[in-house]
């Protein structure tokens, strides 16, 4: 199996892992007819992802205690955004839903969805989709692995997106500039604008928190952006604001967490 399956690949091991609650580097080198060496790097990325734990030869699933340990909460914020988010997808939709801890915050909402495709260029969201009850139809972006986003980027990346079209994008940010649009610290833009740009609707979701952060990269321009998920602490005068530019403002309430 190529480099250009390694995405691939780390999923189907998540999946094996997941079944049989332990896997050895043997029997996966078979599994996949790769290496051991290039089998060990993957469990090691795994591993740092917080996906598994390794042990000598191979690997177990994460303990419990260690996933409870080690779990960021998210906030009631984020899950209000999360629940108005997941309100917008229809049955068979096809969507892209970008790395990140609110975007996240969707996929446990997602277990009765029907018929829906999902891309992603992160292999958490990608490993909590294969664990619900209707899996949706799930496509990687592969490409080149940044540790800042935790996420895919890169040529190979873009590439991948530009082969489909999409009914909506879910992407998040670390900062909103009312003047100019979604800002992030990240320097690797190029993937968020192309996600932008394969889907008919980009949903922007982030805590009104992240409003005036003197972030300098500019990451969605307004133009990019069709609607905007975010908490029920927005001001009005910034809201008003940001809908003068035809953008679609939803302030989620704490009961939409529920």
């Amino acid at each position: 199996m190529s480099k250009r399956n390694t995405p691939q690949r780390r999923h189907n091991i998540l999946a094996l892992l997941a079944e049989k609650g332990e896997v050895t580097v043997d029997e996966l080198a078979r599994q996949f007819a790769t290496s051991e060496v290039t089998i060990r790097k993957d469990l090691a990325a795994l591993e740092s992802n917080g996906l598994l734990l390794r042990r000598y030869g191979g690997a177990i699933t994460m303990p419990q205690e260690l996933i409870n340990e080690t779990a960021i909460p998210v906030s009631c914020y984020k899950q209000a955004i999360a629940a108005a988010a997941v309100q917008r997808i229809k049955e068979h939709a096809r969507i892209i839903i970008d790395s990140g801890t609110t975007t996240a915050a969707m996929i446990p909402r997602l277990g009765q969805q029907t018929g829906l495709v999902v891309m992603t260029n992160s292999l958490h969201v990608a490993n909590a989709l294969s664990q619900l009850e209707h899996e949706p139809v799930l496509l990687m972006t592969g490409g080149t692995w940044d540790p800042h986003s935790e996420s895919f980027q890169g040529q190979v990346a873009e590439q991948v997106l530009r082969s489909y079209d999409f009914d909506q994008l879910f992407i998040g940010a670390d900062g909103l500039d009312l003047q100019r649009g979604t800002t992030t610290f990240n320097e690797l833009l190029g993937l968020s604008r192309v996600m932008a740009e394969a889907a008919r609707e980009v949903i922007v979701m982030l805590e009104s928190d992240k409003l005036g952060r003197k972030i300098p990269n500019l990451e969605l321009p307004w133009s990019s952006i069709h609607t905007l998920i975010t908490d029920d602490r927005l001001p009005q005068a910034e809201r008003d604001q940001i809908q003068a530019r035809g953008i679609n403002v939803v302030c989620a309430a704490l009961s939409q967490e529920i």
